[in-house]
């Protein structure tokens, strides 16, 4: 049968509501793909075939009897391995936590089983979403699977890699500085990081609380509305897109200067944007530059606030075991012992200078169109590559704000690697972002596709 994770959520529901698709099957069906295809993406840090089984008999049973069943009911799912998942290991990919079972379902994992979903596993990350990726933790790094040789981005690696490889249809990460939009564009995916505070953090390890958010990643726009109203627990209005003007009235700022002056960006990254901005003119949208504080201070005051707060969090195991991490997590977290009280307090005192400038900008516009990784994705073994182009984004701005943030494929590089940018809206505007993603859709751009089968492979690659 076709892969229940190479459908979309919605397709899936479609199945089981005309009685063509059991879950069990779907469930079925899909373990033996994660069985055959996961020992080389690495996306799966623990499969609970168990407690999949089970219940993917109870949403057949519901299915059947013709019960009002749940927006998710037989949608397998998988669960970035901070999350905790009652039962299931929450080692957050590091030796720190390699036995600690989790003894409840965070709240998000509660809403999505409440809504039916079916929770296959927990997904790869980097260290405690943080550092990575690595070679010395007692899991792989998860792989890109347009091609095994390159970085998946990260930190939500194992959410953005499964979907893309069409192993589940939908899976949760988080986002810090980035880690949900990081390996949904290098996986050619999308990937919606919420405003701050719209999904429940409680039951998530955090790496940095007061920039942490929690968030869908999907293959289509119906998928990831979906899944957000499920996570967030509030329906969205996305109005019908139809037309062939479909975004007509609708205001885009185009924040160009971030990948032409701020931080350029490679060539190839830069045009797909250009060819963007392009078809939302088409669709009816009016496009016009507009200017944010330079990138390099969004960047700046992450770093310190996330290093700070992480610090927090991680000083005594550091102290204690600091043998125990990698030596990628362990480098970047002893960055926060070095920053004092005065450091974080200004930083707080900034970001909240750069939060109102850009929301005066978007007090003049319905969302931002910006850049979300500079480069396309880089070998996963090229250590330079990956410090060099880890600072070279714009996903960072949002997390210091606080803004919700979409990212959206634009196409693939020379190479055959995914390109992506990001949508930004107000607070509370998550519809009106899947709405100009919608739009781009209806016209054929924007639309993740599974890589070609079989996944490019790079020889030496494990």
């Amino acid at each position: 049968m076709t892969r229940p994770g190479g459908m979309t959520a919605t397709a899936l529901l479609t199945a089981y509501r005309q009685g063509n698709l059991s879950p069990v099957d779907a469930v079925e069906t899909t373990l033996q793909h994660i069985d055959q295809a996961d020992g080389r993406l690495h996306s799966f840090l623990h499969v609970d075939a168990a407690g999949a089984r089970a219940a993917a008999q109870e949403a057949a049973q519901r299915w059947a009897r013709g019960e009002d069943v749940g927006p998710l009911c037989g949608v397998p799912v998988g669960i970035k391995d901070i999350i905790d998942v009652a039962g299931l290991p929450t080692t957050c990919h590091s030796r720190i936590l390699l036995d600690n079972i989790a003894l409840k379902d965070a709240e998000v994992v509660r809403r999505l089983r409440q809504a039916g979903a079916i929770v296959m596993g927990k997904l790869a990350t980097h260290e405690f979403a943080l550092g990575g990726p690595s070679f010395d933790l007692p899991f792989p790094p998860a792989r890109n699977p347009w091609n095994y040789g390159h970085n998946p981005g990260g930190s939500s690696s194992g959410s953005a890699v499964s979907v893309a490889a069409g192993l589940l249809p939908l899976a949760v990460g988080t986002d810090t500085a980035g880690s949900i939009r990081h390996p949904a564009g290098a996986c050619g995916i999308l990937g919606l990081k919420p405003g701050y505070d719209a999904v429940p953090r409680h039951g998530v390890f955090p790496l940095a609380f007061s920039l942490d958010h929690v968030g869908p990643l999907a293959r289509s726009t119906a998928d990831l509305a979906l899944a957000f109203e499920v996570m967030a627990g509030r329906r969205l209005t996305v109005p019908l897109v139809d037309g062939d003007r479909p975004l007509a009235g609708l205001r885009i700022g185009y924040v160009r200067h971030f990948h032409t002056h701020d931080v350029p960006a490679d060539p190839e990254v830069a045009a797909a944007l250009d060819a963007t901005a392009a078809a939302f003119e088409t669709l009816g949208a009016v496009v016009v530059e507009v200017v944010l504080p330079p990138l390099q201070q969004f960047l700046g005051i992450n770093r310190i606030i996330m290093f700070s707060e992480a610090w927090s969090i991680h000083a005594q195991w550091l102290r204690e075991r600091p043998e125990d991490y990698g030596q990628s997590g362990r480098q970047r977290l002893m960055a926060g012992a070095f920053l004092t009280a005065e450091d974080y307090l200004a930083a707080q005192r900034h970001r909240t200078a750069l939060s109102r400038q850009v929301q005066e900008v978007l007090d003049g516009a319905d969302l931002l169109l910006v850049a979300n990784m500079l480069d396309p994705a880089c070998r996963i073994d090229d250590a330079e590559a990956l410090a060099y182009t880890s600072e070279r984004q714009a996903r960072v701005a949002f997390n210091v704000t606080g803004h919700p943030a979409l990212s959206i494929p634009t196409g693939l590089s020379a190479l055959g690697m995914p390109l992506s940018a990001q949508l930004v809206g107000p607070m509370g505007t998550e519809a009106v972002l899947l709405r100009a993603c919608a739009a781009l859709e209806q016209i054929g751009r924007g639309v993740p596709r599974l890589p070609d089968q079989p996944v490019f492979s790079v020889e030496g690659a494990t």
